[in-house]
């Protein structure tokens, strides 16, 4: 039976699912990453990391299911967005990878906003630090050398495509968070290319997330014991990837992703760009289709912080919480471990906790942790309100999905109807494999991106929705006061 393969390079680990011709997930397996962190601000990932991390989880693959990997038919990739992949002539990576959560090109962004202000509305937002031109501006300034033997800048989801077949491609829902792609005409801006001195001859081609970028190379092949013309897609960014593999691919589709980062997701059948409410309107992953996203840099990962730091398991840590929840927590916790994107565009931003106490426990904390990622969702909920987007009712998807008691939480902070999914954790890795059935088969997007089954609808409880409007508040008036220091701090460490 003909299967195929989705590939997600994330920032903790790279995951790949092998479906069948009925999407049934057939086997999955999840390679752990590393992100280096060597200056404050700083967060860079090593390009072959992920290759190796690929040929790993291909190899479990192997194992699991090997007579279905020998039938694959088409491989689709995702990825995390924004990150900055240098190759040189010989396409070597010439540094680290600058990733995506990655702060140093702050001033930069604030540069290239301030002197191309008319290009956010291109663009589809304005310029933030965690994109990929900023970055290529710092590089210039800070390490010439190696921008001026840059010949060609990837996304690290095509940095495996290179590998796969050789070619130098992207998807336009990678592409769209460069700040690079003029997103109404789904092509590269040569005035944003030239505000960062590059040119096309260094961008990657452009294609469609459900078209064939390519096959697999001969050698490749062989080593991972697949057909000799398996067809590689375009693929996706992890956020247009999670919402191929939700069916969130018609008008008013919205979702809420809860993974490492955190994103608020609205398909959108026209290019309807809102930067002054700092929201990303970005090509979707097929044809047609585009997208308003709040972004946030710190989601689940919070959580797992939180338990490395109180050396708990997380399902335990959960569930003694669940058991111990009330009421909102009197503790607030800024989820800001490495900075903010939507709504602050703040790099500084770090994580509080306000209010500890000799009786604080550890269920306390975790509490605060779930509440605070919540109300960082309610202020993205509230920016794609003034963009003019209104919803009564969201799916999740994620690692975070996978908890009905944050959920509910998230049900009551948000004041939305929640739904969670069958197989909704598995997230972008399963909307590549669909990506990758599109470019094998030639199937329309809407016969294969349907809506998974229903686990359950999580609807808000009036008494806590008005419990927690307040805390929402609290939350925002602390963020306020606080954003001074965290510049001072940032000014200090510096210096």
């Amino acid at each position: 039976m003909p299967g195929y393969l989705g590939i997600d390079v994330g920032t903790s680990a790279v995951k790949a699912i092998l479906v069948d011709e009925r999407q049934v997930v057939l086997a999955e397996a999840d390679i752990p990453l590393l992100v280096s962190r060597p200056q404050a601000l700083w967060s860079e990932q090593d390009p072959e990391a992920w290759w190796q991390a690929v040929c790993a989880a291909v190899e479990q693959l192997r194992t699991k299911a090997p007579s279905a990997v020998a039938d694959i038919r088409g491989i689709g990739l995702s990825g995390q967005m924004h990150g900055a992949v240098l190759l040189d002539e010989s396409d070597k990576p010439l540094r680290p990878a600058i990733l995506w959560n990655d702060g140093r090109s702050f001033r930069e962004a604030e540069e290239l906003g301030s002197r191309y202000s008319s290009l956010s509305r291109v663009m589809g937002v304005i310029p933030m630090p965690g994109f990929t031109a900023p970055k290529l501006l710092w590089l210039a300034r800070n390490e010439p050398e190696t921008f001026r033997a840059v010949r060609k800048v990837l996304l690290p989801k095509d940095y495996i495509r290179l590998k796969l077949t050789g070619i130098r491609e992207t998807d336009m829902s990678d592409a769209a968070g460069t700040w690079w792609l003029d997103e109404a005409a789904r092509s590269w801006s040569d005035e944003a290319l030239a505000a960062t001195g590059l040119d096309r001859t260094q961008m990657p081609t452009l294609i469609e997330g459900s078209q064939p970028s390519g096959t697999v190379r001969s050698e490749i092949a062989r080593e991972w014991g697949l057909r000799s013309d398996v067809i590689v897609a375009g693929g996706a960014g992890d956020a247009a990837a999670g919402a191929v593999g939700l069916g969130a691919i018609e008008d008013g589709s919205a979702f809420i992703s809860l993974g490492t980062s955190g994103q608020f997701f609205v398909t959108t059948r026209n290019f309807s760009p809102a930067p002054e409410a700092l929201i990303h309107s970005f090509c979707h992953a097929v044809p047609d289709r585009w997208f308003q996203m709040a972004a946030m840099l710190n989601g689940a990962s919070c959580l797992a912080w939180a338990a490395g730091l109180l050396r708990g398991d997380i399902a335990d840590l959960l569930q003694r919480t669940e058991a111990a929840y009330r009421k909102p927590a009197d503790l607030l916790f800024l989820p800001y471990l490495t900075g903010e994107r939507t709504p602050h565009n703040d790099p500084y931003a770090r994580g509080v906790f306000f209010g500890l106490s000799p009786e604080t426990r550890q269920t306390d904390l975790v509490q605060a942790v779930l509440e605070g990622v919540a109300f960082s969702f309610a202020d993205a909920k509230q920016c794609l309100e003034h963009a003019g987007t209104t919803l009564s009712h969201v799916g999740l998807i994620g690692g975070g999905s996978r908890s009905s008691f944050w959920t509910r939480i998230l049900a009551n902070v948000l004041d939305l109807s929640l739904i969670r999914y069958e197989g909704s954790d598995k997230g972008p890795a399963f909307g590549a494999a669909r990506l990758a059935r599109l470019a094998a088969t030639g199937e329309r997007p809407e016969e294969v991106c349907t809506g998974p089954a229903i686990i359950e609808t999580i609807e808000p409880e009036a008494h806590l929705v008005d419990s927690y409007r307040p805390r929402i508040e609290a939350f925002r008036r602390l963020y306020s006061a606080l954003k001074p220091e965290f510049g001072r701090a940032a000014s200090i460490d510096r210096t």
